[in-house]
């Protein structure tokens, strides 16, 4: 555990790329093999489920501490780090709580299903055999978060150098879900992966093109599809058994039986396809994406449900074939497969991702204004000689999305944010008009520049109208036009709405509130989505 201690701090204390491979290479050649399995598993996003509430937390070290809750909190939001904080209002002890950090994994999960006092008997005996270092980590992993600055990419170059392997063959160990409390080190990393496996394949993922598409040359050498609005996933067939996984590595066959119904009665050749789950109409036209929310987070959904909220998987591309690896055959190739795959299985339920014919960028760009019409986000743009990578690469496969919508709106709310902004406040909640009343409908929290910033943070100081915990409500008075991509109902807010992927493009300076749009423009705009 004190390993473990050693290489966060070591994670924390550097913004260094160079640094934080070495930090994380010191310790896979110096760890036992079951706590380094767990590393990778904590920085993976494989975590335990969290053994405490934050709230329980905070009101064990208050007591422990013999401080008011309130001056805990306050601490907490100036900090900017619950598991920080909680570990600094406490004295340093020398103890060794644990010997390594399989068994205070192994901890966590013994103490997760118990009562709240049965826990909190258990965590502060352990508090008390801690450094404070030591603790901040331990509370880590009891809240079940570390961001330390560990992409993906970073822990797969580590893990290359240290098991002298190259990236994409341990981004594909890594890939699926695994579990490192029925994993072995040797199986994820020193066995040669079975060809029966049902695990995904690391996804390549595209570039935002905010460049003059001129600049990527003629447009000849490039393939234009429509970018499509639902879940980025792989379906995998292998052995005649179907596997279907979202960009996120979760397992979703159960939540879309239809697939299994129409694939695995077949003779189907051993194929992974990359593509997107579509929720689609009665015509079998692409439907919003808020179609699809009724069957997310089901296991098993019923009839009624797969009835009403139908589903399509369209496919980009064909990343294995009959066992061969096509990662890098030309984009172009894989398409051409792949065409020849789906006539094959001739099901409804997969088609393929058309291709656009375009003579310049001027009729692509074209496209990309009218693509709401067809139910698409804007246009992927991929070179034809292009490989499968694994990631993101820029300078093959770029996302050209459609402007997003947007409206204006007041500033009601703001929070502090996190991190080194913990002093600033930064998160807001933004209102609209309905009749003579501001009904807040979103949050924000990206798209002021530092300057912007510090004056909104000064203005929200001196115009709080009351306190809410951390929560402050203001004078309302400063208005943001608020892009968004899209709008969905939502019976749990107030305004009768929510937003996809919300962001302030700009402060409107030259606008009073009074200026500010009207709740009726965005149900408006969701009634026409939903026609």
């Amino acid at each position: 555990m004190k390993q473990f201690t050693r290489l966060i701090k070591l994670l924390d204390t550097t913004n260094k790329t160079n640094e934080k491979i070495s930090a994380l290479s010191w310790y896979f050649s110096n760890a036992n093999d079951n706590d380094k399995l767990w590393v990778v598993a904590l920085f993976s996003g494989k975590k335990p489920k969290r053994a405490a509430t934050s709230t329980e937390l905070r009101k064990w070290a208050s007591e422990m501490a013999g401080l008011p809750l309130w001056i805990v909190e306050e601490s907490w939001h100036i900090a900017g780090d619950l598991a920080e904080t909680l570990s600094k209002i406490l004295a340093d002890r020398q103890g060794e709580a644990f010997k390594n950090l399989e068994e205070a994994m192994d901890f966590i999960k013994s103490i997760t299903p118990l009562s709240p006092e049965e826990k909190k008997c258990r965590i502060t005996e352990k508090w008390l055999l801690m450094t404070a270092d030591e603790r901040f980590v331990f509370n880590k992993m009891i809240l079940g978060g570390f961001r330390l600055g560990v992409s993906e990419g970073l822990l797969t170059k580590a893990l290359a150098k240290s098991l002298n392997l190259t990236q994409d063959d341990v981004a594909v160990r890594l890939s699926g879900n695994w579990d490192p409390s029925t994993t072995s080190w040797q199986s994820l990393f020193c066995e040669q992966p079975s060809k029966a496996s049902i695990k995904p394949y690391p996804f390549c993922l595209a570039y935002p093109l905010e460049e003059a598409p001129h600049n990527l040359g003629h447009i000849e050498n490039w393939i234009i599809e429509y970018k499509w609005d639902g879940i980025r996933g792989q379906l995998i067939m292998n052995n005649q058994k179907v596997a279907l996984w979202s960009r996120g590595e979760e397992l979703i066959t159960d939540a879309f039986p239809e697939f299994l119904t129409q694939l695995e009665n077949k003779c189907i050749p051993d194929a992974v396809l990359d593509g997107e789950i579509i929720p689609i109409d009665n015509q079998g036209n692409p439907a919003p994406f808020h179609s699809l929310q009724p069957r997310l987070g089901r296991k098993k959904p019923s009839k009624k449900i797969l009835s009403q909220y139908p589903v399509k998987f369209r496919a980009y591309d064909l990343i294995e074939y009959n066992g061969e690896d096509l990662r890098l055959k030309p984009l172009i190739e894989r398409k051409n497969k792949l065409n020849n795959l789906v006539a094959q299985l001739n099901v409804n339920i997969i088609d393929v991702s058309a291709l656009l014919r375009c003579n310049s960028w001027e009729e692509a760009d074209e496209l990309r204004a009218r693509a709401n019409e067809m139910g698409s986000e804007g246009l992927m743009v991929k070179k034809k000689e292009s490989i499968y990578h694994t990631g993101r690469k820029k300078g093959d496969w770029y996302k050209w999305k459609i402007d997003p919508q947007t409206i204006d709106a007041v500033l009601v709310y703001a929070q502090r944010g996190h991190g080194r902004r913990a002093n600033l406040y930064t998160d807001y909640t933004f209102a609209l008009w309905k009749g003579e009343e501001l009904v807040p409908f979103t949050k924000a929290y990206s798209g002021l520049t530092d300057d912007e910033i510090r004056l909104v943070d000064r203005f929200i100081r001196q115009n709080t109208l009351e306190r809410f915990g951390p929560v402050r409500r203001v004078k309302p008075e400063l208005v943001f036009e608020i892009a968004f991509e899209g709008i969905q109902p939502s019976k749990r807010h107030k305004a009768g709405i929510a937003l996809r992927f919300p962001r302030i493009k700009r402060w409107r300076t030259d606008k009073k509130i009074e200026q500010a749009d009207h709740l009726d423009t965005l149900l408006l705009k969701l009634e026409s989505s939903m026609n």
